[in-house]
């Protein structure tokens, strides 16, 4: 018989709904993706500096968009939400399934790029117009709009029959 495979026992089991992992060393630690935007005055190394200079007890690593943070929800909520007041409206949170160098999801050990990287990639394209929204904020109205009398859009129709 072979072996467990060390993925089995090194790793977490199951991942929660709320992000935490239970039966393993990961049990009650969240792990958070910071995504900078496209135009963010902040770059991936400045990212990892800054959230290695807050001194939490933390698992960090630096990623092509970003970084992933790993660790307990206090710390790593604080830590997400100082990184992101470093540049609000050009970085981005988002929750991450697995700890930073999981085997089962890092590229380094499965080769190609990891489950979920092309999600990533086709959410990054809508950054800029999120961006945009962030800085160019519009009131809307959420009360659905009065329908007209049918007498007023015969009118309306006729004139744009005319014209």
């Amino acid at each position: 018989m072979s072996k467990k495979n060390d993925i089995d026992t090194e790793f977490c089991h199951i991942p929660m709904m709320d992000g935490t992992y239970h039966d393993s060393d990961q049990e009650g630690k969240i792990n958070r993706m910071i995504v900078l935007g496209p135009g963010s005055s902040v770059s991936s190394k400045e990212l990892f500096n800054f959230l290695h200079v807050l001194e939490l007890p933390l698992n960090i690593r630096i990623t092509c968009y970003g970084a992933n943070v790993n660790g307990l929800p206090y710390d790593v909520n604080f830590a997400t939400s100082q990184a992101r007041a470093l540049d609000p409206t050009h970085i981005f949170i988002k929750i991450r399934g697995f700890p930073p160098g999981d085997p089962r999801r890092c590229r380094a050990k499965r080769g190609g790029a990891r489950e979920g990287f092309h999600q990533l990639e086709a959410e990054y394209k809508l950054l800029p117009d999120v961006t945009y929204a962030l800085e160019h904020p519009k009131h809307v109205s959420l009360e659905n709009p009065k329908k007209i009398p049918l007498d007023e859009f015969i009118e309306i129709v006729e004139e744009q029959q005319d014209k």
